[in-house]
C-alpha cells in the first residue's frame, strides 16, 4: 500500500464557490486522484480553509500556519511515500504576506520540514511534489476582492517561482493552472469540474513518482 499526503488549503478541502459549501466527496481532486490510482494507494486529504504556507492568521479559529501543523501530520501518517504540497493562495491575502516571493519562501520551508523530519523505524523519506495553485483572478465579489484583488499580479508569478523552488530542492513540480482555472465568482476557488481536473492532471505524475 502506497500512502500520499495531500497538504493544502480550501482547494484541497473542497470549498464550493457556487453553493458556498463543500464539493461532494467524489468531486474533490483528492478523491478523483484516489479513484484513478486504485486500491493500492491511499490518498490522505489534509486540506484546511485559509491555510497559509508559513504565516500566522490571527483571525482564524484554528491553526492556519502550515509550518506549525505539518510536522505533526507527518508523524501521524507515516510511513508516507509522497507528500503533495499545494499552498500559497492565502499567503497573498491582504494582511497575511502579500507576495509571491513570500509564498515561495513558505513552500521552501515546508519542503525542508519534510526532508528533515525524523522518520524513524527505518522509514524512507517521501518524495515531494510541489503544486502551484491556479492563478487568482480579479473578482467583483466584495469580500474576496478586498482580500485578493491587489495580489493578482503576484499570484501570476507563483507557478514559475514554484518551479524554480522545486528544481532547487530536488522536488517534482506540477502547475495546476495548466489544467484548471479559478472562478470569477470569487477569484480564488474552483467549480466542481475544475476541481476534478486537478485530480486527473495529477494522476500521471503521481503514478510515475510512486512507481506504479
Amino acid at each position: 500500500m502506497k500512502t500520499v499526503l495531500a497538504y493544502g488549503d480550501s482547494l484541497t478541502w473542497g470549498y464550493d464557490p457556487v453553493n458556498l459549501g463543500r464539493h461532494a466527496y467524489e468531486d474533490r481532486w483528492t478523491s478523483v486522484l484516489q479513484k484513478a490510482l486504485g486500491h493500492g494507494v491511499r490518498v490522505i486529504a489534509e486540506g484546511l480553509n485559509g491555510r497559509t504556507t508559513a504565516y500566522d492568521d490571527h483571525l482564524g479559529d484554528c491553526e492556519r500556519n502550515g509550518t506549525k501543523v505539518l510536522p505533526t501530520l507527518l508523524a501521524t501518517h507515516k510511513p508516507i511515500d509522497l507528500v503533495i504540497i499545494m499552498l500559497g493562495t492565502n499567503d497573498l491575502k491582504r494582511g497575511i504576506q502579500g507576495t509571491a516571493i513570500g509564498a515561495t519562501s513558505g513552500v521552501k520551508r515546508l519542503v525542508k520540514q519534510v526532508q528533515k523530519h525524523d522518520w524513524g523505524f527505518e522509514f524512507e523519506e517521501p518524495e515531494i511534489l510541489i503544486v502551484a495553485p491556479p492563478a487568482i483572478r480579479e473578482t467583483a465579489n466584495s469580500v474576496f476582492g478586498a482580500m485578493f484583488n491587489h495580489s493578482v499580479e503576484e499570484g501570476a508569478m507563483l507557478a514559475s517561482m514554484y518551479r524554480d523552488a522545486a528544481d532547487e530542492a530536488g522536488c517534482a513540480f506540477f502547475d495546476a493552472g495548466s489544467v484548471a482555472e479559478t472562478t470569477p465568482l470569487d477569484g480564488i476557488h474552483l467549480d466542481a469540474e475544475n476541481t476534478r481536473a486537478i485530480g486527473r492532471g495529477l494522476e500521471p505524475i503521481v503514478r510515475m513518482m510512486l512507481g506504479l
